[in-house]
């Protein structure tokens, strides 16, 4: 899962990221509120970590102006601010939940599990689910009753956006943006290869869906016919 940090604490910044790394997140870093807009406005994340005070734009400013632009991104609050009337604010604009630091990493691990899985995108700590498929996100094991087969991380991370939002038909910009990221050269013509490969080994899993391509649109998750 890919993770916004907007903290303009660098030496907090580097911990946090170092400690989410490990927890298997994939983890880009802003140290402003002008920053963290521009990167977080772009959809590509699955969790946005933000702090409160921060030059150019603070953390609620922030907050409002995403949720005015309908992303509905988990947002965790990060922020020194201890005060009822803070926490309040923050969850009246649109947070999902609000840290006072100091905080433990395990206290901050916890409550992005928790977020997560009130989301919906989380079955147990570490996968996702669709029809009888289990996605790991700690190994890319993809698995269903009559086996298991790893996943590159390329094939995990279309996989697993696929597998977040079943119900819609997955852009292929929106695709590649995940998986490639903002600075990518990747060409668009090529993701149908890796949708190919994905198809083939749920296949040999005897999995009862497929991914179906949709026409100058992109890929959706469908059952067999």
């Amino acid at each position: 899962m890919r993770v916004l940090l907007v903290e303009d604490e660098k030496e907090l910044s580097r911990a946090l990221s170092k400690m989410l790394t490990k927890d298997g997140y994939d983890v880009d870093c802003v140290f402003d509120g002008a920053d963290g807009l521009n990167f977080a406005a772009t959809g590509m994340y699955d969790l946005i970590l933000l702090d409160v005070m921060m030059p150019k734009m603070n953390g609620f400013d922030v907050l409002s102006e995403l949720r005015r632009k309908k992303l509905d991104t988990p947002i965790i609050m990060l922020t020194a601010l201890s005060d009822e009337n803070d926490k309040v604010l923050g969850l009246d604009r649109g947070a999902d939940d609000y840290v006072s630091k100091p905080f433990s990493f395990n206290e901050l691990s916890a409550r992005i599990r928790a977020v997560l899985r009130r989301r919906g995108k989380l079955v147990s700590d570490n996968k996702l689910e669709y029809a009888e498929a289990s996605l790991d996100l700690t190994t890319y094991v993809l698995s269903t009753p009559q086996g298991e087969i790893g996943l590159t991380a390329k094939e995990f991370e279309l996989l697993r956006y696929m597998f977040e939002y079943p119900k819609f038909v997955a852009a292929k910009e929106d695709l590649i943006l995940k998986a490639w990221g903002l600075n990518s050269e990747f060409e668009s013509n090529n993701l149908e290869v890796y949708m190919s490969f994905l198809r083939k080994k749920l296949s040999h899993l005897g999995a009862s869906f497929t991914i179906e391509s949709v026409r100058g649109v992109g890929y959706r998750l469908a059952a067999k016919s």
